[in-house]
């Protein structure tokens, strides 16, 4: 067992971190008070949804009442966001309205949330680093999280969605684990973050399957840590059952559903919480491997009751969505593609977030073998680094989660070779520590491989990254300011321009990419992409009073599957249809009255 005073942070190591953490949050601010008006603060479509459901909840609507209102006008629609995001941005925004006007509070609540939310990560990277490396790993341990793009990207100003959330739970479901090897107490720490992770959002299942693989492969390790996979098991299942409860009203505790907390997960987490509380009551069995057929057989069962209890969800969360959106919206998403396919159209992005991690997985298998004091923490490490790097090599957007467990690998490979070089101090160990520190630095690692991007002929990389800059004006909010003064109206817009016309103007809009909303995605492909007759139907259906169109966005492009005389065409060529007459008073942003 570890020192305390290895494991525990000291004045000078508090010093560090709040150090590191002023100048980041600082060079933030900076950056974000000094990026310019076209460049909006919540940039992301989910960013600016997001403080749009927070300023609904904070404006009356019910803790259960999940319907945007304004949204698939004029019927709306509901969304599956959890409220315990909503809630801590909710008391920021009320706190900051009480010394500024409004727009002004919404800022300071974009501004603020993100960073207090990075400084507990840091301390969260710091403590899992003391389990496992000690304290020759914790400057790496510190800095590590500030050089990654990818945690970076969701800890700026203005990132007031779920994701940032999400690692923060990573991390803790995983410091927990770990310290849960010398204070079984822990234990029920683990559980309940896994179990909140999860209700907040499904990115987290494989958080849940990681730690749930952690504790039953610690009790097959040592059958001595049964009552950790009680404990565990217990807070699990208990805290999914408590969030289910604080998601939904009672009248709907049992309906099913297969993108957000329901009884789908509940089921799940329950079932898999009594097989490990099964598991710890029974007699272990001697060998190793029969534990592990044990837990192995009762999850198996697990799964195969959930499966037969809902085999609706087999195909994820967007099962039920329409199969033609499937293939031609939420499949074209650049960050949902595989890693690998990833590469030719976001190559700095994807090589800067996969190397650390596949490095990680080396350095952490390197110090599993080295240090077998601390196998079992290692194991653990490993497991949740080996399923989030799997979820990233599907969708390149898991890297986000896949970085968190590769900071105490990197740190123990960091001082290792440090170590290394500080007993030769040869030039071939002081390349190997530079060396660890450049690929382990993904800020580094990144300005290395745009560099070498820029001067490739291929042109992808380019095309997207112009693609999304195009569209930024479109997006900020000046663009609105004359739709902002009109009276309130049912618009017609992009589907990537839907949340933020939501956000600065007090209109409806058809839709925003939320997949909950398939009647108002649908209908807005049609009205685009279909004969001229058709778009004229739904404006007439649905009561629209205005089209806002963004030229610059790839929407306005088209599919490709549309027929000729549709909207955008007509558009694209100068010639609108003779129901739509251009309001246009300037700016980034083409306006069009629907007439009767």
């Amino acid at each position: 067992m570890a020192e305390p005073s290895a494991i525990t942070l000291g004045r000078k190591d508090w010093l560090w971190l709040v150090g590191i953490w002023v100048l980041v949050a600082a060079t933030l601010l900076w950056r974000g008070v000094n990026s310019g008006a076209g460049v909006p603060l919540f940039l992301d479509t989910d960013d600016a949804m997001r403080m749009v459901v927070v300023r609904d909840f904070l404006e009356g609507q019910g803790w259960y009442d999940l319907v945007q209102h304004r949204l698939n006008t004029p019927f709306g629609a509901e969304v599956h966001w959890s409220r315990l995001v909503d809630l801590p941005l909710a008391g920021l925004l009320w706190l900051a309205r009480q010394f500024t006007e409004f727009r002004q509070a919404e800022w300071v609540a974009g501004m603020v949330w993100p960073l207090l939310l990075l400084g507990v990560l840091l301390w969260l990277c710091a403590r899992a680093t003391l389990e496992l490396v000690g304290r020759p790993g914790l400057l790496p341990g510190l800095v590590l999280p500030i050089l990654s793009p990818a945690i970076l990207a969701e800890f700026s100003p203005g990132r007031v969605d779920h994701h940032n959330v999400i690692i923060v739970l990573t991390m803790a479901t995983l410091l927990a684990s770990l310290v849960a090897l010398r204070r079984p107490g822990a234990a029920w720490i683990a559980g309940l973050c896994a179990a909140l992770a999860l209700s907040i959002a499904l990115e987290a299942v494989p958080v849940m399957l990681a730690a749930v693989l952690a504790f039953g492969l610690g009790y097959v390790a040592d059958p001595a840590r049964a009552g950790n996979l009680m404990r565990f098991g217990l807070g699990l299942s208990g805290g999914m059952a408590g969030l289910l409860m604080l998601a939904r009203p009672p009248g709907r505790w049992l309906e099913a559903a297969c993108d957000m907390i329901s009884p789908v997960y509940v089921l799940a987490t329950v079932l898999a919480g009594l097989a490990l509380v099964l598991v710890a009551r029974l007699p272990a069995p001697r060998q190793a491997w029969q534990r592990l057929m044990l837990l192995a057989g009762l999850g198996l069962a697990a799964g195969a009751a959930v499966v037969l209890a809902y085999p609706q969800c087999l195909g994820g969360p967007y099962a039920a969505l329409d199969p033609w959106l499937q293939d031609n919206w939420i499949g074209a998403i650049i960050e949902a593609k595989p890693w690998h396919a990833s590469l030719p159209e976001l190559p700095a992005y994807a090589i800067t977030v996969g190397a650390p991690v596949f490095l990680g997985l080396v350095a952490a298998v390197l110090a599993f073998r080295s240090t077998p004091e601390k196998r079992l923490g290692w194991l653990t490490l490993l497991v949740f680094l080996v399923l989030t790097m799997v979820v990233m090599l599907g969708q390149i957007r898991g890297a986000r989660l896949a970085i968190l467990p590769t900071i105490p690998a990197a740190a123990w490979l960091i001082a290792a070779t440090r170590q290394r070089y500080l007993a030769r101090r040869q030039l071939l160990p002081g390349l190997s520590f530079a060396g660890a520190w450049l690929v382990c630095s993904g800020i580094i690692l990144s300005i290395v491989v745009s560099s070498v991007v820029n001067v490739l002929p291929d042109g992808r990389a380019q095309l997207v990254s112009a693609t999304r800059a195009s569209k930024l004006p479109c997006l900020a909010g000046d663009a609105f300011a004359d739709l902002r003064g009109l009276p309130p109206e049912r618009v017609m817009t992009p589907i990537d321009l839907g949340a933020h016309l939501l956000l600065e103007t007090p209109h409806g809009v058809v839709a925003a990419p939320y997949h909950r909303n398939e009647a108002g995605v649908l209908d807005t492909f049609r009205f685009f992409n279909q004969p001229v007759g058709e778009a004229r139907q739904i404006a007439r259906t649905r009561g629209l009073g205005l089209l806002v169109t963004c030229p610059a966005m790839p929407e306005m492009q088209g599919t490709g599957l549309g027929e000729a005389n549709t909207v955008l065409s007509l558009l694209a060529a100068g010639t609108p249809p003779d129901w739509l007459e251009d309001v246009s008073v300037g700016g980034p942003l083409k306006i069009y009255a629907i007439l009767p």
